[in-house]
This record gives structure tokens, C-alpha cells and sequence, in this order.
């Protein structure tokens, strides 16, 4: 189960923030510690443009409990015109116009609710421009 206290302080759920190392100019998300290419440990947070293209998708037909009742859906990896790369659902489209190479823009939505609590847990999915 996810927490919404823990939830809400991850900056990268609700604001696509991500890392931009200082020294070669990579961008990271989620944010990281140390640069995957120089080891440097100098970043500046950056807002992730909202717009991508879908990399590699798959589509998931027998979920968990929690997603269900709107299997099938689609979850795939998404790169941002900023180069970073992140995994979201496809909502909003039916499965068969999902494809590789496909515009997406990236928007704010509700994901799940936490268990009999029924708190909404809120985060990114991906539609097809």
C-alpha cells in the first residue's frame, strides 16, 4: 500500500521533476544522487517537458487486484523530449492504436485507491496525441 504522506514528498510523481547533471548535461528520472555517466554528484533540478514518444510498450491483461477492473490496459516506456525515459500507463485510447513511435504528452491523473481507506493516490499517465 502506498502512503499519501510519503506519496505527496515525491516531487517527480506530481511535478515531473527530474536531475540535470551539472557537469555533462544528463538528465535523470527519478532524480539520482550520482551522474550514470560522469559520477558527478552536481545537479539542478529540472521540470520535465510533458511531451514524448512511446519507446517500447506492453500490454498487461491479467492485473492485480488494485488494477483490475480496468484490465487490459496498456504501460509503457516513454521517452520525453528531454531525453529522459519513465514508464507510464497509456489511458484514454484504445489498445490498438498504442504502438511504438506514437506522440504522447504526459498528464496528471488519479492512479489508484489505497485499500478499504479508498484515499486516492494520484501520479502520471501517458496519452496518445
Amino acid at each position: 500500500m502506498i502512503s499519501p504522506r510519503y506519496a505527496r514528498e515525491i516531487p517527480q510523481r506530481y511535478r515531473l521533476e527530474a536531475s540535470k547533471c551539472k557537469s555533462c548535461g544528463n538528465v535523470s528520472f527519478p532524480p539520482r544522487l550520482v551522474c550514470p555517466e560522469c559520477k558527478s554528484r552536481e545537479f539542478e533540478t529540472i521540470k520535465l517537458n510533458d511531451e514524448g514518444k512511446i519507446l517500447t510498450y506492453t500490454i498487461i491483461r491479467v492485473a492485480s487486484d488494485t488494477f483490475s477492473k480496468i484490465s487490459p490496459f496498456a504501460v509503457a516506456v516513454i521517452e520525453v523530449n528531454d531525453g529522459a525515459r519513465l514508464m507510464a500507463q497509456i489511458a484514454d485510447s484504445s489498445l490498438d492504436k498504442v504502438a511504438i513511435g506514437k506522440k504522447v504528452k504526459i498528464v496528471f491523473r488519479k492512479i489508484q485507491d489505497e485499500g478499504k481507506s479508498g484515499l486516492h493516490c494520484y501520479g502520471y499517465k501517458a496519452v496518445l496525441n
